[in-house]
């Protein structure tokens, strides 16, 4: 199919075979679960993971950077960082995402709410920034905290965190082009403005997270979190007030994929994070979690109306374990669940969606953020920060990236990068490269140490 002569067609009519197209000509074998169904995909093994880095003053040259790290088992350079490009200061560097040609990758920075934009296809074992957005607030009317960046067809859609009011939970969706240009800002439905949704429950805060498409339903759904004065406050500090602790998202909206409107507001209480949705055909539901009260949410449509039901426990809830990042298999068989505090995963049997049981459980350090799982299942990538004031402090501030293999039993552990050893800083989000995206060939130059790979 040949997009561009459609690409003017309304995206509702588009999503359907636009998904198909690129599922038929690029058949998805071993790529990252979690991407959006617009993206092309890698066949089989992936050669690198990108690592969008949290700079640390006084480490190395202190600055946010996107690492490379060699993944391909039959490299010479296996497990080691290979690349490292800086971006100048520090940005609260926190969550990337790639276009839908996979040709670049968007990072932000929740503080300083620039956009980084890398080229990963020239040279994909060298992430090279190539243009940074540094108007985002302006351009979007007082969107603050860049934090999802979603491929849509030839588009962007970013979700913001914050505004540059009151530094609280209200914030936006931003749309831009593939080459960065500004499109429009969807202001999140709140009590004093709808804007023609439905409002199911209690709630209508305007805040916002996560975003994931489901084509199908010609649907896009986001949660919710905090704002800016929250996610920059001291962990500890923040947990010992009152009012802050206030200051959290209770709801997920469902949007009209094609108009970008509002359709309706649920009450999802707890600060619902990430979004995950079903892969296989016919299993239009998606699931989130809530990191105040350790739930997972199972989101689903009956009767042409969306619900928002709590299906398992994480944990001990009252513990407050604090899930932060899901990743669900492409079989939609096990849901993984990362908890910050105690620093484990979790797997769940979601073959049953609507009873979640917990099947598998580990260790993975003194905390843990993200993961993200092979289209295969065969490998899991886990990596350490949260946020920069709200990583654990001394030696229980882990900082790293580890890769398991996954055999259905049991989960083995391949290698592990200390990210305060190879003095890059904080260990943040996860991306998958290949060469064979864009048939090039092998060919790979160790950095020398971690300080040459990150002098520019």
């Amino acid at each position: 199919m040949n997009i561009k002569k459609f690409i003017s067609k309304p995206l509702a009519v588009l999503a359907p075979f636009v998904a198909a197209s690129v599922l038929a000509t690029n058949p998805v074998m071993a790529d990252e679960t979690c991407m959006s169904p617009y993206m092309v995909k890698i066949v089989g093994q992936e050669d690198f993971v990108y690592v969008w880095t949290l700079g640390v003053e006084g480490l190395g040259d202190g600055q946010d950077k996107m690492v490379t790290v060699d993944v391909n088992p039959k490299s010479e350079h296996y497990g080691k960082v290979i690349n490292s490009e800086s971006v100048g200061g520090r940005n609260e560097a926190h969550h990337s995402g790639f276009t839908d040609d996979r040709k670049y990758l968007w990072a932000g920075g929740l503080d300083s709410n620039k956009i980084f934009i890398f080229d990963v296809h020239t040279d994909p074992a060298k992430a090279t920034l190539v243009k940074t957005i540094d108007d985002f607030v302006s351009k979007s009317g007082g969107v603050v905290g860049p934090h999802t960046t979603y491929a849509l067809p030839g588009r962007m859609i970013i979700t913001g965190l914050s505004n540059n009011q009151d530094h609280g939970g209200r914030t936006a969706l931003v749309e831009y082009t593939n080459s960065g240009e500004y499109i429009s800002t969807y202001w999140m439905p709140t009590d004093d403005n709808l804007q023609g949704a439905h409002k199911g429950g209690q709630f209508a805060d305007g805040y916002g997270y996560d975003i994931r498409a489901l084509p199908s339903k010609n649907v896009m759904l986001t949660s919710s979190f905090t704002g800016w004065s929250n996610y920059m406050m001291d962990f500890g500090a923040m947990l010992g007030d009152a009012e802050a602790m206030k200051r959290f998202g209770n709801t997920m909206v469902i949007w009209d994929l094609h108009t970008r409107k509002p359709k309706q507001v649920l009450d999802v209480p707890g600060a619902p994070l990430e979004i995950r949705c079903a892969w296989k055909p016919g299993n239009d539901y998606c699931f989130s979690t809530t990191a105040l009260t350790s739930q997972i949410v199972l989101l689903e449509e009956e009767n042409d109306v969306w619900k928002a039901t709590n299906v398992a426990d994480i944990g001990v809830p009252a513990n407050i374990p604090l899930p932060v990042d899901i990743s669900i298999q492409s079989d939609d068989a096990l849901l993984w669940v990362n908890t910050f505090l105690d620093g484990k995963t979790r797997a769940f049997d979601i073959t049953d969606p609507h009873n979640p049981k917990q099947v598998y459980e580990k260790q993975i350090g003194n905390q843990v953020n993200m993961v993200s799982s092979s289209w295969d299942g065969k490998r899991l990538y886990y990596t350490t920060s949260l946020l920069g004031n709200w990583d654990k402090k001394a030696q229980d501030n882990d900082q790293f990236i580890k890769l398991y293999h996954w055999d259905g039993k049991e989960m083995t552990e391949q290698f592990a990068i200390d990210f305060h050893a190879e003095k890059l800083g904080r260990a943040h989000q996860m991306r998958f490269g290949a060469y064979s995206l864009y048939g090039k060939q092998a060919k790979v130059e160790q950095a020398k140490s971690p300080i040459v790979a990150m002098s520019k």
